[in-house]
């Protein structure tokens, strides 16, 4: 069963049914006695993929507000930039993203719908939804009155909560690539940016509390993994009657 989730224009009431069934262990049998279909199995969880990564390095380091920063203005530079890469990533899948692969738009065992200004609820493909949250996300971003760029000029009082429903749109855009299109992703070879892409955009909502954690609890089982801090590197062998390099002490890795 699929859980609806409904998602309203920016300036209006954000409308959603209860997550209770979404994030709750489902009972193992049904009220006829008969087992539920087994769910699909994930794909992206498997280790030889979540432990593919373009950057070794401490993700929270990375999202963590430096202290000569505005807090909005670092809200502003990470957000533009993760809607950037999330919809550069999204491009990579596009076509393979159609109104007939994608009827609905489906992350887990949610489907998300979309109101417009005057409230409607849509039921829409994955391309068509994704299409308004990037047009409507690139509208924000690129709104000097919301996101100035001009010196001494005001972030609006709502701009955190306009940040919030930003990021919860690039979650809803992230959860399909893994639900809907890793196979595609994989074959591309795209799956360490995505993994690496997905676990700092958690790091980073986390970080500022951006988006409430029933919306994302639909991806936990991944987020624990990616987000995990990767294991040290195992020291290589040195043998104890040869000279240490040089350069051995300064090696950078290069990726």
């Amino acid at each position: 069963m699929l859980a609806e989730r409904a998602d309203g224009p920016v300036h209006g009431p954000y409308q959603t049914t209860s997550l209770s069934d979404t994030c709750k262990m489902k009972s193992k049998t049904k009220p006829n006695g008969k087992k539920p279909p087994a769910e699909e199995k994930k794909q992206y969880l498997e280790a030889e993929f979540t432990k593919v990564r373009v950057v070794d390095f401490d993700l929270k380091e990375l999202v963590m507000l430096p202290r000569e920063i505005d807090l909005n203005e670092w809200l502003a530079s990470n957000t533009t930039t993760f809607f950037n890469l999330i919809n550069l990533q999204y491009s990579t899948i596009s076509e393979f993203c159609t109104g007939d692969t994608c009827q609905a738009m489906t992350a887990c065992n949610t489907i998300y719908y979309w109101y417009d200004e005057r409230g409607k609820k849509t039921k829409c493909t994955a391309p068509q939804y994704v299409d308004f949250v990037m047009s409507l996300v690139q509208k924000l971003v690129t709104d000097d009155d919301i996101f100035p760029t001009k010196y001494g000029k005001e972030f609006p009082n709502a701009f955190e909560s306009l940040v919030k429903k930003i990021c919860r749109y690039l979650f809803h855009v992230l959860a399909h690539l893994f639900w809907a299109h890793f196979k595609e992703t994989v074959a591309l070879d795209l799956q360490g940016h995505l993994n690496t892409l997905y676990a700092h955009f958690i790091v980073f909502i986390r970080e500022f509390n951006l988006v409430d954690p029933k919306e994302t609890c639909i991806m936990d089982d991944l987020s624990e993994i990616l987000c995990a801090p990767a294991p040290p590197a195992p020291a290589a062998p040195s043998s104890p009657t040869s000279a240490p390099s040089p350069s051995s002490h300064n090696h950078v890795t290069e990726r």
